[in-house]
């Protein structure tokens, strides 16, 4: 095998990161063309640049197809719940969940309320995909018919999906961060709290300030009403729609994986279909596959439940596969690696350790695509700048997070970002400034970084200082006695 290759130098990776920004900008916004095209020739750049430093067609492929091996599981994850919102919706399950919602929530707290309810969903099923894929389009739902801002609600519905995809012990993420960092998983779970925990209260209070200010010029109860009419006339509304839910809650929590735990989910979701709203089997199983569609005569209703099925999710699909491709092919020709020994060099003390790792984490979203790659690099690109601060290495986890898995949901074309926009029917774009729980995991691990806060050095820091305390008092003692003799 020719082994005549080499890493990129700093204008080669310059050169890949530019005209990765440049493409998305011509081709995205002033083409107009999708974002698939834009990732597929930015295939064709790193390729072109992984010949020119020496690896073979073969090694670049090889590359591309592992990278996109391993975001495969949330692929599957993806495609699952894209079958189960469908029947979710035709069943009777999420409007039911709306129209509860309309009936019992108060428009002046719904933000906060919605906040919560996707903390509480996401830590008991430890899926972010799942909570924003069930409670958070009820949510959605809600919120709509209060009149609020959408991207103001998908900002609460994204947050708080994002606090259990973060601190649950369920979630894949934080099984994977804890593996990757070698460090127990309820180590990495406290560590985390301790950022995580003031995180949630600045966002409560945030989302209460918003809640006040926009719920008195328009929330509307009267088309909340409205809504709740239209609901009744279209569904069988029933207090046995929340079993399906409580079924799959459950079997998540007891560690059952996501994927079969979704997919019975859906198929549960279409036998409610057949009992309660009547829809003929074959029907229930089309709509698992092609989505909901209804016509109620009220836009907002209609755009929100003709939605699901697995046709939903192919884009997305897409999307995801192009995306974990780039971030192969930029791990195969070792951009990950340079820029590894760049953070190496320059990372001398925790706050600069701290922001490297943030970087690294959003540097695996914005060019990998995935959660995935972003847990990989910030771990993988920084570890032993730990190791050798001698900080501990469940603080590499906790910002391994905090750069990672809670940035996912920013990055237009990551697999969060995609899947957000996709499910909850707005733009990353337009709910990116309202993700403020994230923003506030950021920021407060900026500050405990440079101010030292919750940095726990290792054992061997404290042996090393306890040996040189000594070493300094026995050589004062030796001179003294130099001195008196």
């Amino acid at each position: 095998m020719d082994d005549n290759y080499r890493l990129p130098t700093g204008k080669e990776i310059i050169f890949i990161l530019i005209a990765f920004i440049i493409t998305m900008f011509v081709v995205v916004i002033y083409l107009g063309l999708p974002i698939q095209i834009a990732l597929l020739l930015i295939w064709f750049i790193i390729i072109t640049v992984g010949l020119k430093i020496g690896y073979s067609y073969n090694q670049l492929q090889a590359g591309l197809c592992k990278g996109i091996y391993e975001g495969m599981e949330a692929i599957l994850v993806m495609i699952s719940i894209g079958a189960l919102i469908g029947t979710w919706i035709a069943s009777g399950i999420v409007p039911s969940i709306i129209y509860a919602g309309l009936h019992v929530i108060n428009p002046t707290f719904f933000l906060v309320t919605a906040f919560i309810i996707c903390i509480i969903t996401s830590l008991a099923t430890g899926t972010s995909f799942g909570s924003a894929g069930t409670a958070g389009i009820a949510m959605i739902g809600i919120g709509t018919s209060f009149g609020l801002p959408l991207p103001l609600v998908a900002g609460a519905v994204i947050s708080g999906c994002y606090v259990g995809d973060k601190m649950s012990p369920l979630s894949d993420t934080t099984v994977m961060t804890a593996s990757l960092s070698r460090v127990g998983l309820f180590d990495h779970i406290k560590s985390m709290s301790f950022v995580s925990i003031p995180s949630v209260i600045i966002t409560l209070i945030l989302f209460s300030i918003a809640n006040f200010t926009v719920s008195s010029k328009e929330g509307s109860v009267a088309q909340a009403e409205k809504a709740m009419g239209q609901l009744s006339d279209q569904f069988n509304i029933s207090g046995w729609m929340a079993l399906p839910l409580i079924v799959v809650i459950i079997l998540l929590a007891l560690k059952i994986p996501s994927v079969p735990v979704i997919l019975f989910g859906s198929l549960l979701g279409a036998l409610w279909s057949v009992w309660f709203q009547g829809i003929p089997f074959v029907e229930s199983i089309k709509v698992l596959y092609r989505g909901n569609d209804i016509s109620s005569g009220i836009s907002f209703i209609d755009n929100l439940l003709n939605r699901g099925g697995i046709t939903f999710m192919l884009e997305t699909v897409l999307l995801v596969i192009i995306a974990l491709g780039i971030g192969g092919l930029m791990e195969v020709i070792g951009v990950t690696q340079k820029i590894s020994n760049i953070f190496n060099k320059w990372a001398y003390n925790s706050g600069r350790l701290t922001l490297t790792t943030l970087l690294a984490g959003v540097f695996g979203n914005f060019f990998g695509g995935a959660a995935y790659v972003s847990l990989l690099t910030a771990t993988k690109m920084t570890e032993k700048n730990y190791d050798k601060l001698k900080i501990k290495r469940t603080v590499l986890s906790r910002n391994s997070e905090a750069g990672g898995t809670v940035t996912t949901p920013m990055v237009p074309w990551s697999d969060g970002g995609v899947f957000m926009a996709t499910t909850l029917g707005v733009s990353t774009m337009h709910y990116l400034p309202f993700l403020w729980y994230s923003f506030v995991v950021l920021i407060i691990s900026i500050i405990f970084g440079f101010k030292g806060i919750f940095i726990w050095k290792t054992d061997d820091y404290y042996s090393e200082k306890e040996s040189y305390k000594n070493h300094k008092i026995k050589t004062r003692e030796k001179d003294e006695n130099i001195i008196n003799s």
